[in-house]
C-alpha cells in the first residue's frame, strides 16, 4: 500500500486504512464506534466500513485529544457532546506564568528540605 498513490481528501476511507493513518489498531476504531455516537461510518456488505471525510476529521479529532492531550474517553465524550464541541469548553484554566509560581515553588521546597531535616 506505500506504493499506491494518496487518496484524494474527499475520498471514503477503509477501516485498515484509517487505522494505518491514525496508527492504531482496526479495534480500537471499532471500540470508538461503540463510545461515540459522531462516528458513525457507513457499513457496506458484510459490515466493511467506510469512512466518510466527516469520519475521518473526527477519528484524527479523538485521537488527538486522547493520545495527545491527554484526555479519558469520558473527557471526550462530554467535550463533543457539548455545545459547539469547541476544546476551550473543558480545557484546564492556565497555570500562572513566570517568577509567582517559581517563588512559590521554592518556598514549598525549602518547608520540606527544612521538615526533612528536624
Amino acid at each position: 500500500m506505500a506504493d499506491s498513490p494518496r487518496k484524494s481528501d474527499n475520498a471514503f476511507r477503509t477501516i485498515s486504512e484509517l487505522a494505518a493513518d491514525l496508527g492504531v489498531p482496526q479495534h480500537i476504531l471499532r471500540y470508538w464506534e461503540t463510545r461515540f455516537p459522531q462516528l458513525r461510518p457507513l457499513q457496506r456488505a458484510g459490515n466493511r466500513r467506510y469512512y466518510r471525510p466527516a469520519d475521518v476529521e473526527l477519528a484524527h479529532r479523538i485521537h488527538r485529544l486522547l493520545n495527545q492531550e491527554g484526555y479519558t474517553i469520558r473527557g471526550v465524550q462530554q467535550l463533543l457532546s457539548g455545545d459547539g464541541g469547541g476544546e476551550q469548553q473543558v480545557a484546564a484554566p492556565a497555570a500562572p506564568q513566570g517568577e509567582p509560581l517559581a517563588g512559590e515553588l521554592r518556598a514549598i521546597r525549602k518547608m520540606l528540605a527544612d521538615a526533612l531535616d528536624a
